[in-house]
């Protein structure tokens, strides 16, 4: 390889660190892993704390046993769901890795959208509270399987991009 550490693409939330994947890119995997489950561990209180209230203690005590049952059960099968599911998507996205200007398009749609669907959220939340925990435990997992993967698809479209660009190909 004969580019210069100027020709190196910056990707979305890792910069140029994930060329040479040293303590900058740990720390900045470490950062987001930390800042991701921080905001996850503070919905989960919150939902716990929303599903252990009024709803649940106006409940029998026979059909809260059989509610909190069926909320693990529906927990569980989220959480396997959403481990598949991203697995799925990062393995898919491995196959055809984006180029780093896709991937920083990619970033940029998500990061306009996301205060807007966040918005809209709130009304739809309030309607599926009752399957909220289901809800956060698939959230925990997909994010858990993006953040434990060992090389992100946006990484490797990032090195067969700069392969090729460096070769004069």
């Amino acid at each position: 390889m004969t580019g210069s550490p100027a020709q190196i693409p910056a990707l979305p939330a890792l910069g140029t660190t994930w060329y040479k994947r040293g303590v900058r890119y740990w720390l900045r995997r470490i950062a987001t892993a930390v800042l991701w489950l921080s905001v996850l561990a503070f919905l989960c209180y919150i939902e716990l704390r929303l599903y252990l209230g009024v709803p649940r203690t106006d409940l029998p005590p026979t059909v809260r046993r059989v509610w909190d049952v069926v909320q693990a059960i529906m927990c569980s099968a989220a959480l396997v769901w959403g481990w598949v599911k991203q697995r799925r998507e990062l393995r898919k996205g491995l196959l055809d890795p984006p180029t780093p200007k896709q991937a920083q398009a990619a970033r940029r749609g998500q990061s306009t959208r996301a205060p807007g669907l966040a918005r809209a959220a709130v009304l739809p939340a309030l309607i599926v509270a009752p399957v909220l925990p289901a809800i956060l435990a698939y959230a925990v997992s997909w994010f858990v399987a993006w953040l434990t993967v060992r090389e992100y698809p946006s990484e490797v479209g990032a090195r067969r991009w700069l392969q090729e660009h460096s070769s004069g190909t």
